[in-house]
This record gives C-alpha cells, sequence and structure tokens, in this order.
C-alpha cells in the first residue's frame, strides 16, 4: 500500500484572515429539505446543527459542533427536518425542497439488500457514469456513507485523474473504507503527521499523469486493468469488503459516444461490474442497456449487468476551470504543508542533474502498441512500447510535480507504468548554471534508486515555496 502523507481534499492550506465580526443566521429546512451552498476560496462560512438531524453527502452532521467550509459547493439534507446556525460569507445559498434523495436512498437499499442476500457473499460491483458536472462524485460519496452506516465496508475506485479522492489529482485510488467519512475533508485523509478526528484511509494508488483516460485508453486500459487485481486480491482477502462489493466512479469523458465507450466497456469487463448508474443521460442510459443489459439469455444471472438511470440533482452546479484549478492546487498544497487543523513540515532536498532520473509520459497522440499488457516484462515488449522517455531536469519542470513510483531504474516501461505511487515531489527550483535541483518531498527520507515519473497533469501549480 503507498504511503502518502498530507493529502487534504477538500478545504484550503490556510485559514482565512481574521474577519471582522459576523453575525449569525438561522436557516430552518422542512423535512426532506436541503440547503445549497458555494463558499469560494479565501472566504470560509461555519455551520452548526442547532436541532433536527441533517447530513451532508450521507455523512450526518453532529449537533452543536461548528463545522467550518471553504473553496467548496454542497448541500446539507435533512430527512426529518432541522434548524442550522451558518456565520460566514456564501457565495450562493438557498433551500431546495425538491431533491432526488429518495430516489438514491432506494438505490443503496437495493445494494445493501445484494450485499446481504447473496448467496456467495459477493457484494454488487457498481459503476457510476454521466456527463460533466450530474454529480457523479457525490452520489458515490452518498452510497459509500449509507453503506458505512448499514455496517458494511465498501471498496472505492476512483478512475477520474481530474478528481483526487485521498491523493492528488493524476491519480487513481482504490480504497478500502471501515470508518465514517469527514464533513469538512470529503473522504477524510491519508496518513499524515500528526492526530486526526478520524481514523486515517490508506489507498492504493496508481499514476496517470494525463487529464482524461480519453486522452490515452492504451495507457488508461492497462493500468484499470492492474488496479482490477490489486482490488480483487484485496477482496478475496477480506470477507467484510467482499461483501461490500466496489463502487467505482469515472471521468464524464469515458461516457462520450465519441469512443463508442471503450473505456466503459473495459471497466465493466475488468471488474466484473453488475450495475451501472446513469446520472442524467438518457442517450448514454439508452447506449448502455442496449450494450449491456440486452445480453444472451445463456449469460449466468450473477454476471447480467443492470442498467439504471437517475434524476441529477438540481444542486448540481458548474464546477469552471478556474474554480477546479484552485481546488487542484488546494489538495497539492496540502499534500506538503496540511491544512489548517493538521500542519506539516515538508523536506527542502537539493539534488545534482544526474542524481535525478526522471520520465515522462510521452505524447499521449503517439501510436503504442495494444498487445502488451501489465505483467508483459520481458525486454522485447519494453523496447516496442513507447510509454515513458528520459526527460533531464530543466526550467519547464519547475513548479511540476513528480510521483516516486514503486519500481526500479531497470525495470521495463509496463512495470513503471502499473507500479504503485510511494509519494509525491515538487520541483522547487531548478538551477541550470550549477546542475541542481531543489525538490519538495513530504519526508526526509531520499528516494535514490526510484523510478520518479511526470506527465502533463496536474498542470503547473504556482510556487508553493515562496
Amino acid at each position: 500500500m503507498s504511503i502518502l502523507p498530507g493529502l487534504g481534499l477538500s478545504a484550503p492550506l490556510a485559514a482565512p484572515p481574521p474577519a471582522q465580526h459576523q453575525s449569525s443566521r438561522v436557516q430552518e429546512l422542512q423535512a426532506e429539505a436541503e440547503w445549497r451552498f458555494e463558499v469560494a476560496f479565501g472566504a470560509s462560512a461555519k455551520v452548526k446543527l442547532l436541532h433536527g438531524t441533517a447530513e451532508l453527502f450521507g455523512t450526518e452532521l453532529a449537533p452543536k459542533v461548528t463545522y467550518t467550509f471553504a473553496g467548496t459547493k454542497a448541500a446539507i439534507f435533512t430527512w426529518h427536518g432541522c434548524a442550522l446556525e451558518i456565520t460566514g460569507e456564501c457565495e450562493s445559498e438557498y433551500a431546495a425542497e425538491e431533491t432526488p434523495m429518495l430516489m438514491y436512498l432506494n438505490v443503496h437499499a437495493a445494494l445493501d439488500n445484494m450485499r446481504k442476500g447473496s448467496p456467495t457473499r459477493e457484494g454488487p460491483r457498481v459503476l457510476v457514469v454521466g456527463k460533466e458536472n450530474a454529480g457523479k462524485t457525490s452520489l458515490v460519496k452518498l452510497l459509500t456513507a449509507y453503506a458505512l452506516k448499514s455496517g458494511s465496508r465498501p471498496t472505492v475506485l476512483n478512475l477520474d485523474p481530474r478528481e483526487g479522492v485521498l491523493s492528488i489529482p493524476g491519480t487513481l485510488t482504490c480504497t478500502t473504507f471501515a470508518s465514517m467519512l469527514d464533513i469538512e475533508d470529503g473522504w477524510g485523509s491519508s496518513p499524515i503527521s500528526g492526530p486526526t478526528a478520524l481514523p486515517v484511509k490508506t489507498p492504493l494508488v496508481y499514476h496517470f499523469p494525463l487529464e482524461s483516460p480519453e486522452e490515452n485508453p492504451k495507457m488508461f486500459k492497462p493500468v484499470a486493468t492492474r488496479m482490477a487485481l490489486a482490488a480483487t486480491s484485496r477482496l478475496e482477502e477480506d470477507p467484510e469488503a467482499k461483501e461490500a462489493g466496489f463502487i467505482i466512479d469515472t471521468s464524464a469523458s469515458v461516457s462520450s459516444a465519441r469512443g463508442g465507450y471503450e473505456n466503459i466497456q473495459h471497466i465493466v469487463s475488468e471488474f466484473s461490474v453488475n450495475q451501472i448508474l446513469v446520472l442524467g443521460s438518457e442517450r448514454l442510459y439508452n447506449d448502455l442497456t442496449r450494450r449491456f443489459a440486452s445480453a444472451p439469455s445463456s449469460k449466468p444471472a450473477d454476471e447480467a449487468v443492470n442498467v439504471v438511470r437517475l434524476d441529477v440533482s438540481g444542486g448540481c452546479v458548474e464546477r469552471d476551470r478556474a474554480f477546479m484549478r484552485q481546488v487542484r492546487e488546494a489538495q497539492i498544497r496540502a499534500y506538503f504543508f496540511g491544512d489548517a487543523r493538521n500542519t506539516l513540515s515538508p523536506s527542502t532536498q537539493v539534488w545534482d542533474f544526474e542524481q535525478l532520473r526522471i520520465l515522462r509520459v510521452v505524447d499521449p497522440t503517439a501510436a503504442l502498441n495494444p498487445s502488451f499488457l501489465p505483467g508483459d516484462h520481458s525486454s522485447t515488449a519494453s523496447s516496442s512500447l513507447p510509454i515513458f522517455e528520459s526527460t533531464p531536469p530543466s526550467l519547464q519542470l519547475q513548479n511540476q510535480l513528480l510521483a516516486i513510483k514503486h519500481a526500479d531504474p531497470a525495470d521495463s516501461h509496463p512495470a513503471i507504468r502499473d507500479a504503485t505511487v510511494l509519494g509525491f515531489l515538487y520541483i522547487a527550483d531548478v538551477d541550470e548554471a550549477k546542475k541542481k535541483v531543489r525538490l519538495l518531498a513530504p519526508s526526509s527520507a531520499r528516494v535514490e534508486g526510484r523510478v520518479v515519473v511526470g506527465g502533463s497533469w496536474p498542470e503547473g501549480v504556482g510556487d508553493l515555496v515562496a
């Protein structure tokens, strides 16, 4: 398993500057209504549950506890009615009485029945798909929180490199959840240097430094296959996780009909998906129904794929590129420096050019040989497969991230591609005259003998050490 210290997912690193006295207000919510709100980066809003019950993406708010939100767009829902005390600045806020929460709860109930009623004690394997800003990640988080409250230990797989689920963007992750999610930090945190309110989660992390699986499906598919092998093996060793099953989040790009849904087909095949939840799109629902639900009658019932269409919540809003870039920068800063609740002290290391061997993913438009799959580590295969190219340190790499792989420099390209991530480095400065590179690392340990890999995603972030 990868050790990735200091991953905070939704709150920015530094607390906003002290503000003038802000008056609080009370928001009353009727049963089955929700309060939708947006808070900008650099601002904050505090929410306290005064009475009643309420939840955020399925995780219940504790009464009389103040939660602080910044740089987020979310909704607090109540089944029986509640009152919220709100302090601070929201870009947008309103109460909504029409929500698809009852539909989502019914989905959870159906999945829970599958978990408890399976004669093989093998839980459902759920794939969530849909267009951009349809609420896929929110639904995955909701179903995960409900499963945890029902006593299950679901495994969540994030196949969207733009989202950081217990990792930074540019990665694909697999995590078995056994403890509740965090209200303020979303998914929670990975192991960090210091105490946390909730038990940490330890993800299995794979590197995919491209914005979309569609940019390089011939790299995405083998990595997804390797993830499926690892996740399936994990479930075979953990009966409770096996009974809970998978919940898989995806990028909106895999739902594009342009590629003929090849990546969806690959995910369904490799992860043995038997439930597909389609958010919103009627065309996508009908296409996938024809492709999967209309399987030959000779196919065993336990291998059939059930396709279900769900309504998109009216609270789903567009997350523009500027907002998402701020989210990514906050995640990366939190990885190295922690957040307002947990401060980390990263290490600064200076390396000579010859000490640092950097591999970068080749141009995604380059032709790759589709015949090589994970596990083919022959020298002939690696010399014929242009997955990476060696890149000397230069000013062009400044402010970029590098993934430290569980791989040796002598390993073949497929082996390096399929290796999990040990951690990340940030290139703070490149001195071409002295041939020195200044790196920011989460710990003081040196990583000579490890392969470090970069790519085009996430894009260069601002100067973290300014």
